[in-house]
C-alpha cells in the first residue's frame, strides 16, 4: 500500500545517489517544457545551474514558476514532486560553490572542482527553487 513520505524521508529520497530531477517550466507561449536536471539541496530549497539563454533559464528569469519530479524507476516505485517559485543569480562566486557541490554529487569528489569551474561561468545562472507544495509517495505499486 502506498504511503506518504515524511519530510525526513523526502529529503533522504531526494539526496539518494545520483537521481536526476525532471524540471517543468512554462515556455513563453504557456506550453510546458520538461527537462532533466542535476541538483542538490540547501535546506528544503533545490539548487541547480542552467544556461541563462535556454528555455529553462529564460522561463525562470521571466516567470519564476517551476515544478520538479524525482522518481525511483524500480518497483515498488516512489516519487517526490515539488512545485514553487524559482529565483536566480548570476553571481559567479556563489554559483561556483553550488556547481562544485552538484559536481561532487553527480561526477564524484575527484571531478567536483572541474565541474564547478566549467559551470560557474558567464552565461549560466544559479537557480533556487523554493517549495510551495511537496508530495512524496513510497511504494506506488504496492
Amino acid at each position: 500500500m502506498p504511503y506518504d513520505m515524511s519530510a525526513d524521508e523526502r529529503r533522504a529520497f531526494l539526496l539518494q545517489g545520483t537521481r536526476t530531477g525532471k524540471l517543468a517550466v512554462p515556455r513563453a507561449d504557456g506550453s510546458p517544457h520538461v527537462v532533466p536536471i542535476w541538483f542538490v539541496l540547501d535546506g528544503d530549497d533545490v539548487m541547480f545551474t542552467t544556461g541563462d539563454d535556454n528555455v529553462k533559464g529564460k522561463s525562470i528569469r521571466r516567470d519564476g514558476r517551476a515544478a520538479l519530479c524525482v522518481d525511483d524507476d524500480a518497483p515498488p516505485y516512489s516519487f517526490v514532486t515539488i512545485a514553487g517559485t524559482a529565483s536566480w543569480s548570476d553571481d559567479l562566486d556563489e554559483m561556483l560553490v553550488w556547481a562544485t557541490r552538484i559536481g561532487a554529487r553527480y561526477m564524484g569528489a575527484d571531478r567536483a572542482e572541474e565541474f564547478g569551474r566549467r559551470n560557474a561561468v558567464r552565461g549560466e545562472i544559479l537557480v533556487r527553487l523554493r517549495p510551495a507544495t511537496v508530495v512524496g509517495k513510497f511504494g506506488v505499486s504496492d
